[in-house]
């Protein structure tokens, strides 16, 4: 087995990576391998496995990033309309 994003460790948590730019790069190219190698049904498995483990690590790293910010506004959230203006600013 050779060593690139899509080598899929034996056990899904094994070797995931540490950042969320690193772990949806990972995700993207074994969603990728999956939809364009034949695979055999235990390597389908595998990977499928790996991918339910990197995008739990995304999502991770997705909702500690927004308790971050909700600590940093000190519960000052306010609904914003994000709508640009009409003349486009």
């Amino acid at each position: 087995m050779t060593d690139d994003v899509t080598t899929v460790p034996e056990t899904p948590e094994e070797a995931l990576p540490a950042d969320f730019e690193t772990a949806m790069q990972a995700l993207e190219a074994l969603v990728e391998s999956m939809e364009n190698d034949r695979l055999t049904l235990d390597e389908s498995l595998r990977q499928y496995k790996r991918g339910v483990a990197l995008a739990r690590r995304c999502q991770e790293h997705l909702a500690e990033a927004e308790r971050q910010v909700k600590v940093l506004q000190e519960g000052r959230l306010v609904e914003r309309d994000f709508t640009p203006d009409e003349d486009g600013a």
